[in-house]
């Protein structure tokens, strides 16, 4: 399937800031930048007149914040959040972001990114109940909390409870068994690898007889599920 051409506008108080984000979307065959905007409010009244399908926001901004703009918009395009601080994660998929970059962009994570946009864009247009598949809640500290699948890189078990090591967050402690959080998780996109290790496919950068590496990280591969792992990363 050709990947549609998304048509986005960056948010952010910083020249400098704008400029980086737009250099990196001039060079992504799949996006067209619209608009620049510097604040929320002339992006609130931007958006009136011109109909974007991403939005890459800032959240730290003057008067408004990126979080009081799309408290304010109804009709929302897909959000990428960039922003300096991780301190806003947790509540920036509150607001079902696709994604949560931290400045300075890096390519691959910007990549990264405007793929999971793409896709998310594609499972609206198909009519498909992709997205109840995208998701699920768990409980930590007495809390439901949504964990957005493509942002979860793996789970480790930690005695009665498993860690989840998320993209661009503070792990999640969770009171479960590995073999059912494993069930909770769709067998395509996920494989436990080791007895205390589940990866999220899709993040698999290298691996190795008794290793695979995620964004530098070594996780054990146990030498009988190698062939499976092989399998499953060329489906």
């Amino acid at each position: 399937m050709e990947q549609p051409l998304l048509k986005c506008a960056v948010v952010d108080d910083s020249r400098l800031q704008r400029l980086a984000i737009v250099k990196l979307i001039d060079s992504h065959p799949s996006l067209e930048l619209l608009a620049e905007w510097n604040n929320a409010i002339e992006t609130k009244n931007g958006l009136l007149d011109t109909k974007v399908d991403l939005l890459f926001l800032d959240i730290e901004m003057p008067i408004l914040t990126g979080f009081d703009l799309l408290d304010d918009l109804e009709d929302k395009p897909k959000i990428i959040f960039v922003t300096g601080k991780t301190k806003y994660a947790f509540k920036a998929f509150d607001y079902d972001a696709v994604d949560y970059l931290r400045k300075p962009l890096k390519r691959d994570r910007f990549n990264a990114a405007v793929e999971k946009a793409i896709s998310a864009i594609i499972s609206n247009n198909s009519g498909g109940n992709v997205e109840n598949e995208d998701f699920i809640f768990v409980k930590s500290n007495l809390k439901k909390r949504k964990i957005y699948l493509n942002n979860l890189k793996y789970v480790e078990a930690l005695g009665d409870y498993v860690k989840l090591i998320m993209d661009n967050s503070e792990p999640i402690v969770v009171l479960a068994t590995m073999k059912s959080f494993e069930k909770q998780l769709p067998s395509e996109r996920f494989l436990r690898i080791h007895k205390s290790y589940i990866v999220n496919l899709d993040k698999v950068e290298r691996y190795n007889s008794r290793n695979i590496e995620i964004d530098d990280e070594q996780i054990p591969l146990s030498r009988h599920k190698k062939n499976s792992l092989v399998e499953a990363l060329n489906r």
